[in-house]
């Protein structure tokens, strides 16, 4: 062997061994810890959230600028880029082997990194979040990574997606990038996030909580609307992103993704008006609706993927196909709170209007609303300007917008649904469709107030009134004849309908007076 190959063959051991290094994370004592605490590592994660042999790393060799604790492999956090079903996307995620996944100046650079590479070239990014939080050690250089990070996290706001995994702890300013971002879901058991953990909540308030209930998967979910999903075990997590990934763009500009299952753009649902009871008060759940409504695959009964399942259950928000293009679904749930809207709905309901706004995903609205909850709680709580942000957002949306209204549509909330009068491009009503000022057991002793003090028999009476308003003022005929409703239609017919608006809002286009952006209500 020459000396110039043995220089060679040296480094490339070199290199081998360093990236030897880097793969071993914090070593085997930890990274046998957190299996046992039924947590993946950082690169399992990756390898399986992207599609097999397609990561590249990028700052594999980069190290802390604080030596005093010693050097820290890849400064605790895995970057680079891979492919979801094909589709380029970016990827950091937090090694909680390496000193707790904290952050340091060189993590946060290396995050930021990501987002810039991901923003300029107007790709997706994924963020697994499994981090102790910024390291202390490191002072305000930690603090201004967290800063730096919340900054790309704003300018890539509607120009590319973000999604978060929440797959460990997350607390204090760690919480702030996945609330910035998209979409974030969370693992039950492993995964926590708040402010302020359970320790300095007892210390401050006296109250004494577990992690799990402050900040647990559930809570997060359920109690604090601060995850769109909550899944049982990582796998699944990983999973569940990647069928989310399948709806989205991969950019503000990006072609609007399409899938054929092969279901007819003819086929119509004889049954569908059986899903509706004729007594407008009896709930029933909207989603067998949305599964018969939207296109659908042989061997499998569920057809879209619902955001926020156990948050705000009086409304669903989620995505399907529809004539294999995919589109955002805001219904009503009339199961829950009879439909009604309230402060949760209306947050949930906002934000995924001006998600799919943002990324240009038509909007298909499913109506049955009686109101919005009545009750002090709604109304110091602030119902008034969190519904306003519904109504701003459907206003501010330009993406197609199609409304069907199935059976209940009173007062604000009709509005509050996307109707005609807040840009909606199609609107069709169900012959079961109500559309009034309030519902006809409101209306009718207001009306006939006086007919009603006279009567011998008032309850029967009012029961009569009811009845005839309901059939003389409250049916989607008189709208149709104002132009508010394009047409009422059979309910077998609702996809036929629904796929033919589409074609034809399809490429629609709106001029917007110009404006650096909109103050929309708090």
């Amino acid at each position: 062997m020459t000396e110039e190959s043995e220089v060679k063959q040296k480094q490339l051991a070199r290199l081998a061994e360093r990236r030897q290094t880097a793969a071993a994370m914090g070593g085997a004592a930890r990274v046998e810890a957190q299996k046992k605490r039924g947590k993946l590592t950082a690169r399992e994660r990756i390898n399986l959230l992207l599609d097999p042999d397609s990561f590249h790393e990028i700052g594999m060799f980069a190290k802390n600028r604080n030596t005093a604790y010693g050097d820290i492999p890849a400064d605790g956090v895995i970057t680079g880029y891979g492919k979801i079903n094909g589709r380029k996307v970016y990827v950091f995620s937090q090694d909680f082997t390496c000193m707790g996944g904290s952050l340091s100046e060189t993590h946060a650079n290396k995050i930021c990194q990501v987002l810039d590479a991901a923003t300029r070239n107007l790709c997706p990014v994924i963020g697994i979040n499994d981090s102790g939080g910024a390291r202390i050690q490191d002072g305000v250089d930690a603090l201004s990574g967290y800063g730096r990070i919340f900054l790309r996290n704003t300018a890539a706001s509607g120009v590319i997606p973000q999604i978060s995994a929440i797959v460990g702890p997350t607390a204090g300013g760690a919480v702030y990038s996945p609330a910035l971002m998209d979409f974030t879901f969370m693992v039950k058991n492993t995964s926590f996030t708040y402010i302020t953990g359970p320790r300095v909540v007892e210390a401050v308030t006296r109250e004494k909580v577990t992690d799990e209930d402050l900040g647990g998967a559930t809570a997060a979910h359920k109690k604090a609307g601060v995850v769109c999903r909550t899944e049982e075990n990582e796998e699944e997590c990983f999973q569940s992103i990647r069928g989310l990934f399948s709806y989205l763009p991969s950019n503000n500009r990006g072609e609007r993704p399409y899938n054929n299952w092969g279901d007819a753009a003819d086929r119509k649902e004889p049954g569908l008006f059986d899903l509706v009871p004729a007594n407008p008060s009896k709930p029933y759940s909207m989603l067998p609706i949305i599964e018969k409504t939207f296109d659908q695959r042989k061997g499998e009964q569920k057809n879209y993927f619902e955001l926020f399942p156990m948050f705000a259950t009086n409304i669903f928000t989620g995505f399907s196909w529809l004539n294999g293009f995919s589109v955002g679904i805001v219904a009503n749930q009339p199961n829950s709170k009879a439909g009604c809207l309230d402060i949760d709905a209306s947050d949930k309901a906002s934000r995924f209007i001006r998600f799919c706004d943002a990324f240009n995903i038509p909007l298909i609205n499913l109506v049955d609303v009686p109101g919005y909850l009545p009750g002090t709680a709604q109304e110091w709580g602030g119902v008034i300007r969190h519904g306003a942000k519904m109504l701003y957002a459907y206003a501010e949306a330009t993406v197609p917008k199609i409304t069907v209204i199935i059976r209940k549509a009173y007062g604000g909330s009709y509005l509050g649904m996307c109707s005609k009068d807040l840009g909606a491009d199609a609107v069709f009503a169900w012959p079961s469709a109500e559309l009034a000022v309030m519902g006809a057991e409101g209306a009718a002793p207001i009306i006939f107030r006086k007919d009603l003090e006279k009567a011998a028999e008032p309850d029967k009476l009012l029961q009569e009134k009811i009845k005839e308003y309901r059939e003389e003022f409250a049916n989607p005929y008189r709208g149709a004849e104002h132009l508010h409703i394009d047409d009422v239609i059979d309910p077998a017919d609702t996809r036929v309908k629904l796929i033919t608006a589409l074609e034809m809002a399809f490429n629609k286009s709106e001029l917007i007076p110009w404006k650096k952006h909109g103050v929309g209500p708090t």
